[in-house]
């Protein structure tokens, strides 16, 4: 095929390759869209180029100039991959620069063109070493990026594997406590495990979509990086014409949110184990007793051990957990129910424990009462002082009136208060106890029925509003910098 000039397959109007052309009377040929733009602006049918008016709306097409416009895409294909580096399209010229303003490889030709008037070059080489660099600095992010997926998928695997152990040992504590109720409790039994293994199926789901939607966005993000680093690898030309798309995945991808654990994703052991006995009271009054605070488990610290019945904890060595949200920094462990009105109390025995924490938390601190070196103290998110008791600590009673603005402490041996906070209380208290001690710590279970306290209409209830949040301390710590007061 014959060698043809830019000017001569150039729409005069778009400067670019034909399409569809069509041709007036006055033998000047122009791209059919391009015509009819040109006319909707200047609202009368001339020729753009020598203003002779043009009667008809629709001119014809010129099927020679569309027919050679289409056939030199196949030429120039076939000159590029004959030869050892890709060719101008328009001019079949080595592509030697890089024209700065369109961000686009020319040839010498090009470059002398209408299109490339008074525009800026450089040598395709700098312009392409320039422009490496500056993909490869976009890349480092995206590695970034790339790890923090890792590891959260790497926690949500670690916490799918979780909720299928703690799906288990609850069945098994359930099963234990089912059997002591005899046979006319099973069809209440078969219930509460229907209900635990719904909720690890849904949680279960739920744990899998993220894990998916994890993997899909590492695949995603692997594979952008490893087209990025090949396309890096390719020769100048080649990355250059490939270059604007390369950027713009990497672009999009850096763009992503970081990931987030899943809240609420563990199961809801104290929803299944907290009170059970208690719950079906009403069938079997005589073998049952009310703990007023039940523990819950997605709380604690991983240095504490709770009881099978989520009544007791103690310091143990640190358990491999999976860092959900609701887990504490701090060596507590929460309620899993929360208070925002009405009176509450529960007796906690301390016994023996020489290190330890008791009282309420939300999200703006703790109140309550420490035990360390010997000594206790009243710690609040504005207060830490000496407290003087008379004898020590083996029963405590915490009372919290609410809207009353009260959270008291009495030594149940001594039969006194020892210290009450007056507080108005924003959000939901959550009970709370500490310990670094092996020896535990016991919510005592209620006495009888004649107990004034109100429960505030939360006992029981499956509303998630009770769960625990993530609530942390300054002052009860993981650091282990109270070791100086052992020196008292």
């Amino acid at each position: 095929m014959a060698h043809y000039l830019e000017d001569d397959l150039s729409c005069p109007i778009c400067h670019d390759i034909f399409k569809d052309p069509v041709v007036l009377t006055c033998s000047h040929s122009f791209c059919n869209d391009c015509l009819k733009h040109w006319w909707r602006e200047k609202q009368t049918q001339e020729c753009p180029l020598c203003k002779r008016r043009y009667p008809r709306r629709d001119p014809p097409r010129n099927l020679a100039l569309k027919n050679v416009c289409e056939a030199l895409p196949l030429q120039r294909d076939r000159r590029s991959s004959a030869g050892s580096e890709p060719l101008c399209s328009l001019h079949s010229e080595k592509l030697k620069l890089f024209c700065l303003d369109h961000q686009q490889p020319v040839c010498i030709v090009c470059k002398e063109s209408k299109t490339h008037k008074d525009h800026r070059f450089t040598p395709i080489d700098e312009a392409a070493q320039d422009h490496k660099d500056e993909l490869q600095k976009s890349l480092k992010p995206l590695h970034e990026i790339l790890m923090i997926f890792k590891e959260v998928k790497g926690n949500c695997d670690q916490t799918a594997e979780y909720i299928k152990v703690q799906a288990k040992d609850t069945e098994r504590q359930i099963k234990e406590q089912f059997k002591k109720l005899r046979q006319f409790m099973k069809e209440e039994e078969e219930a509460r495990i229907t209900a635990l293994r719904r909720e690890e199926k849904h949680k279960s789901k739920m744990m899998k979509e993220k894990i998916e939607g994890l993997s899909r966005e590492i695949a995603a993000l692997s594979d952008t990086i490893r087209v990025t680093e090949e396309k890096l690898k390719a020769e100048d030309v080649s990355f250059l014409q490939n270059y604007k798309v390369a950027v713009e995945r990497v672009q999009q991808h850096l763009l992503l949110d970081d990931p987030e654990l899943v809240s609420g994703a563990l199961i809801d052991v104290a929803k299944h184990l907290g009170n059970l006995a208690f719950n079906i009271w009403y069938k079997v009054e005589e073998i049952v007793s009310d703990t007023p605070v039940i523990l819950d488990p997605n709380t604690a610290h991983p240095d504490l051990i709770l009881s099978e019945d989520l009544t007791s904890v103690r310091c143990g060595e640190r358990q491999k957990l999976p860092e959900n949200p609701e887990r504490n920094k701090s060596v507590i462990v929460q309620g899993s129910e929360g208070f925002k009105s009405g009176t509450h109390s529960w007796d906690v025995e301390v016994g023996d424990n020489a290190d330890w924490i008791l009282g309420v938390v939300n999200e703006f601190g703790i109140w309550g009462i420490v035990f360390c070196g010997g000594e206790y103290r009243v710690v609040s998110p504005d207060k830490n002082v000496v407290l003087q008791v008379k004898k020590k600590l083996q029963r405590i009673r915490v009372q919290l009136d609410f809207d009353g603005r009260k959270l008291s402490f009495s030594d149940l041996d001594a039969e006194g208060d020892m210290y009450t906070f007056t507080e108005t209380f924003t959000g939901k208290l959550f009970p709370l106890i500490g310990s670094r001690d092996k020896l535990p710590i016991k919510i005592l279970p209620e006495e009888g029925e004649d107990d004034d306290n109100d429960d505030g209409g939360d006992k029981g209830s499956d509303s998630e509003d009770d769960a625990s949040d993530d609530s942390e301390t300054n002052y009860y710590d993981d650091d282990d910098d109270d070791d100086d007061d052992d020196d008292d």
